[in-house]
């Protein structure tokens, strides 16, 4: 069981921090360009230090499509609450109604009909 819940929750923390390292820097635009630049390499370097274990080790269980389809649904969570909190720019309806497509899309690709 912790072989298919920790891959998931290192994308989860590896996602939060490559949130704020691609988009962090929009709240702060005052500030240089090389400066956002390397906040945001910075910032990455963590997110690596998650992600590439996570992908190691859930590779183990899940297929690399499965593997990218979880940290795609969990990056699209992540920046739903990112945008909102942090840049203070909610989601509309037609968002929502987009992150619903894709999250039926994730169903599909976990889906197996020949699976017991």
């Amino acid at each position: 069981m912790l072989d298919r819940i920790l891959p998931i929750a290192l994308l989860l923390g590896s996602n939060i921090f490559m949130t704020f390292a691609w988009y962090g820097h929009l709240k702060h635009k005052s500030a240089p360009l090389f400066v956002a630049i390397l906040a945001s390499w910075g910032i990455a370097f963590f997110e690596y230090m998650l992600q590439v274990p996570a992908n190691r080790m859930g590779s183990a269980v899940y297929s690399v499509v499965q593997l990218k389809t979880i940290q795609e649904i969990l990056t699209l969570v992540i920046f739903a609450g990112f945008s909102t909190w942090y840049l203070g720019q909610p989601l509309k309806w037609n968002h929502y109604a987009a992150f619903a497509l894709i999250v039926g899309a994730a169903f599909l690709m976990f889906y197996d009909p020949g699976a017991k």
